[in-house]
Parts: structure tokens; sequence; C-alpha cells
């Protein structure tokens, strides 16, 4: 079976005894071109099965209209979200997004990296994988001024454009949230602590507890990757023994649901026995039986923000080394019944 031939402006242009220049302003609708000559050219470059070159014509125009966005997991809520929008947003500017997943390594972000560079996309956004402390393949971007975002997982000290949520009022909102309906025994469920996010929640949770006059202690928080199984595991280790937590406030929702599941499986009732806080306020916060309170991050907000700071890198034509610039997305916590106060014996809900 031959091999496919792609048809190129020549063709469409021998087959109409037009000249080639012709034929690609018709296909660029230039208006000097009249309405019927660009009838006739789109109708044979239809006929033909004619396809645009969009990188022969980004290596022309040096712009590809293509930005790339690495995410650590896409099956996530909160990065899923994100990406939505932010492919939204860019179409209204003219652009198209390819997105890749790092699956949280560290290895596979610098290899993505690499080849979005290659790729000649216009911009890069990431959200960096839990492990990532050195970020100097990035340097390829901005040695090349090319617009480069970082968002929710996000460097400290290295200069580019960071947009974040406000992870230390989050953790100090939950825990707060968690000791006014009198919980004093918090336990916390973390994420490794290379990842910014997770260390700005512990010192929320740690400065809640403080201002409560209650004690931290060391052995009521877990850190590590937040999954299923992982959240599983740390419960086997939490209701090992008593004391019992009254209450928990768990980095994501995905552990605080399984701390229910949990808990049901030992007879323990929440919110009476025990009470939870999720982060992300995932849509399954609210089905769940009971609905679990959770921060709300504001994923639409910060993808809107997100492709704002990129356009506007990208009209700017930066061509000095740039600086960190910091903005902040707002959290909010949805209380539901997770946390509910419990109800007076002889009183109806």
């Amino acid at each position: 079976m031959s091999k496919r031939t792609e048809k190129t402006i020549v063709d469409i242009a021998e087959e109409l005894k037009l000249s080639v220049s012709t034929v690609s302003r018709a296909l660029n609708d230039n208006p000097n071109i009249s309405a019927r000559t660009k009838e006739k050219v789109k109708k044979m470059a239809r006929k033909l099965g004619y396809r645009p070159n969009a990188l022969a014509a980004g290596l022309r125009n040096n712009k590809s209209k293509t930005i790339g966005l690495i995410v650590p997991r896409i099956s996530m809520f909160f990065p899923a979200a994100i990406s939505t929008i932010i492919q939204n947003k860019l179409q209204e500017h003219g652009y198209n997004l390819i997105i890749c997943q790092s699956n949280d390594s560290y290895e596979q972000e610098v290899a993505l990296v690499n080849t979005l560079y290659s790729a000649r996309v216009d911009g890069l956004v990431v959200s960096t994988t839990l492990y990532t402390t050195d970020f100097s393949h990035f340097d390829v971007f901005k040695d090349n001024h090319i617009p480069l975002v970082f968002f929710d997982r996000v460097p400290k000290d290295y200069n580019v454009k960071v947009i974040k949520g406000d992870d230390y009022l989050g953790g100090h909102t939950a825990t707060s949230h968690l000791i006014g309906k009198g919980c004093r025994d918090i336990v916390h469920i973390s994420g490794p602590l290379s990842c910014n996010l997770y260390l700005e929640r512990v010192a929320g949770y740690k400065s809640a507890l403080q201002q409560n006059r209650l004690p931290f202690k060391k052995s009521r928080v877990f850190y590590h990757e937040l999954t299923r199984d992982n959240a599983w595991a740390t419960c086997e280790k939490i209701f090992a023994q008593r004391p019992y937590p009254d209450g928990i406030f768990a980095s994501n929702d995905t552990t605080a649901i399984t701390i229910m599941q949990y808990c049901r499986r030992i007879g323990l009732r929440v919110p009476e026995d025990l009470k939870i806080v999720g982060y992300s306020n995932d849509p399954r916060t609210e089905i769940v039986t009971p609905p679990v309170t959770s921060v709300d991050q504001y994923p639409a907000m910060m993808g809107e923000r997100v492709v704002a700071a990129l356009i506007e890198l990208i009209t700017s034509k930066q061509t000095t080394t740039p600086r960190y610039s910091q903005e902040i997305i707002p959290i909010q916590l949805i209380a539901r019944e997770s946390t509910a106060s419990a109800v007076p014996a002889g009183k109806k809900k």
C-alpha cells in the first residue's frame, strides 16, 4: 500500500491555475482576495484533503500559537478543573494547549520540559511534582525569554511568575474550624514537605493549635503521598490504640473520604465521634454520607489568573530576566455535616 502524500498549497494552485501566493492569501482570508476566489480555494482544499502545516507556519512567524501545560496527575480533581479553565481561556486568545502529566516523577517532568521546548511552545504553565526542588531544567525557557508561569505547586526561590492558593490560611482555617467545633486532639495528614503546599498547610495547622493553646504533637502528624492506599494505612496507625483523636484535618479530599470509609468499618461515627475536614472541595465531598467539610481553592479563579498572567507575559515581549512575583488566590472553608456540632440530648435536628 503506497504512502499517502500530503497535499500542499502548490497542489491547490495547480488545480485552480492560480499563483501559490494567491492560494495562501485566500486560505488566510486576506481582504485583498475576493470572496469568490476564497470559496473556490477552500472548496478545492477540502476536496484534496489539504491540511495546514502549523509547525511550518510557526517556524516562519516564530509563533506556534501553542502553550504547554504540565500537571502532576490529570486524574486529580484540582489539576483537572484548572486544566479545563486554562484550555478554554487560551482558546479565547487564539492559543491551543498541549496537556502533559508528570505522574509526580521529577525525571518525567524534566523530559516533558525539554519536549515542550523542542515543540516551540509560546509559553509554559506548570504545577510541579511533589519532589521538585531543583528547577534548573526550566532555565531553557527563562534564558530564551519564553513566558513561564507556575501555579499551585510552585518554587519559592526561582525568578518566575507564581500563582498559588493561600495554603497557610487554608491550614489555619481548617484547624480552627475543628477547634471551634470542640475538637482538642486533632490529627493532620499531610503530603511530603518537599512541596510548598504541605509546608504551608502544616504551618497553618501548628499556628491554629498555638493560638488556641493546644499542644503540637509530632505523633499526630503524618506525611505521605495523599493516595487512598496511604490514607487507609495511616488510619490503621491512628486507630490502632486509644485515645482516638476527635478531629482530623486531611490535606486532600481523597484522604478525607477514605478516613470516613475507615471509620464506618470500625464503627466510629462521623461527626459524633470524629470530625473531618478535607481540602480542595472535590465534588465527591458533597455526595458522600455524611458530606465532607472541605477547603475550596477556587480552581476557576486560579485558572483564569494563570491565563491572564501568561497572556500578559506574551504580549509584553519581555526580554529581561524575569523577577519573582507572587499572586495569592483566596480560600474558603465549606462547612458540611462531617464537622456538624453534636445535637443535645432530647432535641431534634
